[in-house]
């Protein structure tokens, strides 16, 4: 567990593999302004991790912000029945076994609306994700819509292939099969962008990689550069 800003905190999980590499999962949790406990990307839940997690408050919502990022999500509704979940349409589809309390769309009413701006990016047929933005930090959170793996975390032969797909730090990106899924719809994803610049990003917390704690607004125009070809 480490704290980067009030009532901000990230939990890094074990790796899983995901097209032959090393992907770290990275949790990150929102104390509410009125005590509840925002859960991102929930990661593989341990009695030390649920201990932790429970004495920071009460866990009340849980995220599943692509349809990429459920593994572990069952765990925690079963452990936290009075959480609710709210996820994209596309993973309530790929996770009909889960329960979901709302879904993503572009106009959801965030309980949270208060203390988290959020932003679904779509455009491409491959996935969409949802985007949030801790206004209180001015922290910006996402989950695959950058990656920024160090080149530490891979052996010879995972780097270069992570360089091809664009997601070795320091110039992480979006993968290159999902930037290639925006070739029509470019557009739509620099309106997107635009939004998230507005935010005036001090940090960007990524689920896969490093974060980024200076410069962050610079970092997300160079990260989105495949925009403007």
């Amino acid at each position: 567990m480490k704290q980067l800003a009030e009532n901000l905190w990230i939990f890094d999980g074990e790796a899983v593999p995901f097209f032959t590499l090393p992907y770290t999962t990275r949790m990150t949790v929102i104390r509410l302004n009125n005590g509840a406990l925002w859960v991102h990307s929930p990661i593989k839940l341990t009695p030390e991790l649920q201990a932790l997690v429970e004495a920071l408050g009460e866990v009340r919502y849980l995220i599943a912000p692509n349809h990429l990022h459920h593994l572990f999500l069952q765990d925690w509704q079963q452990t936290y029945p009075q959480a609710q979940s709210f996820g994209t349409s596309e993973v309530q589809t790929k996770r009909p076994d889960l329960h979901f309390d709302g879904l993503f769309t572009a106009e959801f009413q965030a309980m949270w609306a208060t203390d988290i701006d959020q932003l679904l990016f779509t455009g491409s047929h491959f996935m969409q994700e949802c985007v949030f933005f801790h206004k209180a930090s001015g922290t910006l959170i996402v989950t695959d819509l950058i990656e920024n793996f160090s080149p530490d975390a891979f052996n010879a032969l995972q780097r270069f292939l992570a360089r091809g797909a664009g997601i070795l730090a320091p110039n992480g990106k979006m993968p290159l099969d999902w930037r290639l899924s925006f070739m029509f719809a470019k557009q739509q994803a620099r309106t997107h962008l635009v939004k998230m610049l507005a935010w005036e990003p001090q940090r960007i917390v990524m689920a896969h990689g490093l974060i980024v704690e200076q410069d962050a607004k610079a970092f997300l125009q160079r990260s989105f550069a495949w925009l403007e070809g």
